[in-house]
C-alpha cells in the first residue's frame, strides 16, 4: 500500500443506522464529536438515517410505490393552470371545432 494515501485522521468510526440502532465499525475521516462505547473501546460516532440493514432493497422489504396515484394526484392539482395557460397545439385544436 502506498504511503500517505489517506487523510491523518482517518481512524475507527461506529455507524449508527438510528432507525433500527444497528452498529457497525469500520474506517472514516468524517468529522464528528460524539463518541459511543463499542466492543469495549471508545470510538467516534457517525449517525445515519438509513444503512444496509435498514434499506428496502437490502432486507427484501421492499414497499409498493403507488405511481398513478401520484401522478393523478399531481394533475388534479395542476389542471387549473393548464385551464388558464393552453399549449399552442390546444389553441389550434380550440379553433378547429
Amino acid at each position: 500500500m502506498k504511503k500517505d494515501t489517506h487523510p491523518k485522521n482517518y481512524r475507527k468510526v461506529v455507524f449508527r443506522d438510528i432507525s433500527n440502532d444497528v452498529e457497525f465499525i469500520t474506517q472514516s475521516c468524517a468529522d464528528t464529536s460524539e463518541t459511543v462505547e463499542f466492543e469495549g473501546a471508545t470510538y467516534p460516532l457517525i449517525k445515519m438515517e438509513i444503512s444496509a440493514a435498514s434499506h428496502p432493497f437490502f432486507t427484501g422489504k421492499m414497499q409498493f410505490v403507488d405511481t398513478a396515484g401520484r401522478i393523478d394526484k399531481f394533475n388534479k392539482k395542476f389542471a387549473k393552470f393548464a385551464e388558464a395557460n393552453p399549449t399552442a397545439q390546444e389553441q389550434d385544436e380550440n379553433a378547429a371545432e
